[in-house]
């Protein structure tokens, strides 16, 4: 599986916990990326309740903190 902050984004409102085909069916009527359905079909067991997507993609408020902080630095250089 391969996430970024951006396809990860599309999952922020689905039902989780969720299992595999609830999110297959989420995503799909939500529009998402195929790149998030391929992602999505990846998941190996059918019956595992998925509680969010720190499960999909454990680094994710890793990311979401540094990329938080990279942020703030790069607008303090307008000021």
């Amino acid at each position: 599986m391969f996430w970024t902050p951006e396809l990860a984004s599309f999952l922020e409102d689905a039902p989780f916990p969720a299992t595999k085909e609830e999110l297959l069916d989420y995503s799909m009527r939500a529009g998402c990326p195929q790149l998030v359905i391929d992602n999505i079909m990846e998941i190996e067991d059918e019956e595992v309740m998925i509680e969010g997507i720190e499960d999909l993609w454990p680094e994710y408020e890793d990311v979401l903190n540094d990329e938080f902080l990279y942020n703030d630095d790069q607008d303090d250089q307008f000021y």
